[in-house]
């Protein structure tokens, strides 16, 4: 039993070898993107283009500023413009950019706010979980903790925060988030 596990363990790491050798070269000599836009689109060249379908929906006024809200949390909590255009993209996917109260029997167990957080699961009570600074400021924090966060898809970065029952839903709403970043950023 030794000898077969030792023998599939190194077939394994010569697998993996072979795959950095062959890939390694191919990937490291890829043509850069070279923007020559203004900063603007600083944002899109942070990420590589977005995943799939893309969704789009016009905001209100009340939309509209809790994407200032979750922007002007982002930069309190010193993170870049990539980290606001995931949490705005995973506010977008959960609430639509609203801030959610209790929906009776349309909620989804005890979820609120901006990101559907929940009270029984340690986000923080109702009352700071609806305040849109305080549900940013703790998406962040989770963001923070993951590993690569930066260069990961958008989707797996909001995932591995959320544990959505719809991993890959977040992905559509990457170019609406992007926009909004870079049009209110600097504003």
């Amino acid at each position: 039993m030794n000898t077969i596990f030792r023998k599939s363990m190194l077939s394994v790491a010569g697998l993996a070898f072979a795959g950095g050798v062959f890939a390694g070269p191919i990937t490291a000599h890829a043509n850069p993107v070279v923007d020559t836009k203004p900063t603007a689109a600083a944002v899109a060249v942070q990420s590589a283009k977005p995943q799939g379908e893309q969704s789009h929906i016009t905001l209100n006024d009340e939309q509209s500023a809790n994407v200032k809200a979750i922007i002007a949390a982002t930069k309190k909590a010193g993170l870049p413009e990539r980290a606001a255009v995931i949490s705005i993209a995973t506010s977008l996917q959960e609430s639509k950019l609203e801030n959610l109260g209790h929906l009776g029997d349309r909620n989804d167990h005890d979820s609120l706010g901006l990101f559907q957080q929940r009270p029984s699961s340690g986000w923080g009570t109702p009352e700071q979980i609806t305040d849109p600074e305080y549900s940013t400021t703790a998406f962040l924090k989770g963001l923070k903790q993951v590993d690569g966060w930066q260069d990961m898809p958008l989707t797996q970065a909001a995932q591995t925060v959320q544990v959505s029952a719809y991993p890959d839903a977040y992905a559509q709403w990457e170019q609406q988030a992007t926009d909004l970043v870079a049009q209110h950023w600097n504003s």
